[in-house]
């Protein structure tokens, strides 16, 4: 009997794993833009224990081995920003990546400041994540250069109406 993959909240005890399975799912990333300058590749342990503290931050477990995750936070222009969304290797074209994309988005879309719409973006050679992003409702808006010269491009989403939407009568 195999085990399942759960996705929850991640931990601060969770940060090496996180950080470690970051630098090995950015790696296919890194090579197709031949730079390995890219930020996921660079990020502290100090700074990813700062985003711990400040954004949300979740982890899919295979055990008690951390096997995906995804960054979100609610921007100042109040558009919910999902940030490094990776799965290992050896577990990518399964769906958990789709399963996180969408757990990120409800954990966001149930705070009390939820979002009206959701921003990502990802390298415009990326067409894998691109194909992840766009069959999950996401649309081009944009994009930009990011400081380690990569081509982005920028996505969004409109929240589903009724998300997380709940009408208290006394």
């Amino acid at each position: 009997m195999g085990m399942s993959v759960t996705i929850s909240a991640a931990v601060a005890e969770d940060t090496e794993q996180i950080l470690k399975l970051q630098y090995l799912a950015f790696q296919r990333e890194a090579e197709l833009y031949g730079n390995y300058r890219i930020q996921p590749l660079t990020q502290t342990l100090d700074s990813l224990k700062a985003e711990l503290a400040s954004d949300t931050v979740l982890v899919a477990r295979l055990g008690e081995e951390v096997v995906g995750t995804v960054r979100g936070r609610i921007d100042e222009d109040g558009a919910g920003s999902i940030a490094k969304l990776c799965v290992h290797p050896r577990l990518q074209g399964h769906g958990l990546g789709a399963r996180l994309l969408h757990a990120v988005e409800e954990a966001l879309g149930g705070r009390e400041s939820a979002p009206t719409r959701f921003r990502l973006h990802t390298g415009h050679k990326s067409e894998s994540n691109l194909r992840l992003y766009r069959k999950a409702g996401y649309v081009q808006v944009g994009g930009r250069t990011a400081s380690d010269g990569v081509r982005l491009v920028v996505l969004e989403k409109e929240r589903a109406a009724g998300a997380a939407d709940f009408a208290v009568s006394a």
